[in-house]
């Protein structure tokens, strides 16, 4: 079985920190969010991955995961000119694909669960495609499908609905196989211009074949919008010495449900509450209250300031008497004091610069 994950789109709704690179890559615990995914696909055994890339930075992503060797898989690229669709993308890989099983993973969505389960289940089966379902409460948001009391089969999935028939949404988890190519064929381009995933998965129905799905236990994120990453961040720091699904970093320590990162010095008059995360090299103090729900990345530097549940991405410096919540500061951003002690809230992008 293969692997895809989604790595395109323009993140609008997350500028400016996609200004300067996907939003796949922004962390989420010291993490980029799209490793989640391939982490998901190695432990289930899924070694063989391609990664879609778009037309932001898809450098970045080459740079950051190579041919995977340092992951443990094997990595290949394939270009997307456009984000034209899940099911566009999809039809880009029938070449990798070949005669093998696959799953699609959007490199924007976290699984608590993981796939191993999800995986030897479809294996197992002699079904033509498994959509896995989980509750939501904005259900509009998102491609639903409609249950069928009786038969406990899925009778219609429809992308978006403006007046929501059920709360099950369609997660960006696809496991799939090579039958779903001359379904994408068939397929004209939404009111979006898109190739619809949910479209093609009703005509997959539509032409008897056999779809399958499963209700997720545990938590699913789609990380959209700024509120999603912040929450997915939380998610993650809280499973933080309960369970090894989120891998920590060689060499950091764990106490109680924070992770502390090599070489990282933290003051005497400082505190920090988890669930929280520093990573490595950083300097933290004096005078820093820190937590809960906080990441810090590497090389960054924390003077007599007061941080809750927010992202601090790497090589930044924050020296003001300030107190952010809800906040993501990108990579290289430099925060100085200005003798304001009020509370903020702010979305910084990459190497910003502010005086509060």
């Amino acid at each position: 079985m293969k692997g895809i994950i989604l790595h395109g789109g323009h993140g609008t709704r997350l500028r400016p920190l996609t200004h300067t690179g996907p939003k796949q890559l922004l962390p989420i615990a010291n993490k980029p969010m799209s490793q989640y995914a391939l982490e998901d696909f190695r432990e289930a055994g899924i070694t063989d991955i391609g990664i879609i890339i778009g037309d932001v930075y898809p450098e970045k992503v080459k740079e950051y995961y190579g041919n995977g060797e340092n992951f443990g898989v094997k990595i290949s690229y394939i270009y997307q000119d456009k984000p034209k669709g899940i099911s566009h993308a999809i039809k880009l890989c029938k070449e990798f694909v070949g005669n093998d099983r696959f799953v699609v993973y959007l490199g924007d969505n976290i699984l608590r669960k993981g796939l191993i389960d999800y995986k030897n289940n479809f294996e197992s089966s002699s079904n033509d495609a498994m959509i896995l379902l989980c509750k939501v409460d904005d259900p509009s948001r998102f491609g639903i499908a409609e249950i069928d009391s009786e038969s406990k089969k899925i009778k219609k999935i429809i992308e978006k609905p403006s007046e929501p028939k059920s709360d099950l949404a369609v997660i960006g988890v696809y496991f799939l196989t090579p039958k779903i190519f001359s379904i994408i064929d068939k397929l004209k381009p939404s009111a979006r211009g898109e190739l619809e995933i949910t479209e093609a998965l009703q005509l997959l129905m539509e032409e008897n074949n056999s779809l399958q799905y499963e209700t997720v236990t545990g938590w699913w994120k789609d990380t959209g919008t700024p509120e999603d990453i912040l929450h997915a961040n939380q998610l993650v720091l809280d499973s933080i010495g309960k369970e090894n699904q989120f891998v920590i970093d060689k060499g950091s320590t764990v106490k109680g449900n924070t992770v502390i990162g090599k070489e990282t010095e933290i003051s005497s008059n400082s505190s920090i509450q988890g669930p929280s995360i520093i990573g490595a090299n950083c300097r933290i103090g004096p005078n820093v209250t820190l937590g809960p729900n906080v990441s810090v990345g590497d090389n960054s530097i924390l003077e007599n300031c007061k941080i809750e549940n927010s992202i601090i991405m790497a090589n930044c410096e924050i020296s003001a008497d300030v107190h952010l919540s809800n906040s993501i500061i990108a990579n290289g951003s430099k925060i100085e004091a200005n003798n304001d002690q009020t509370k903020h809230e702010l979305l910084l992008g990459e190497r910003s610069q502010l005086k509060i």
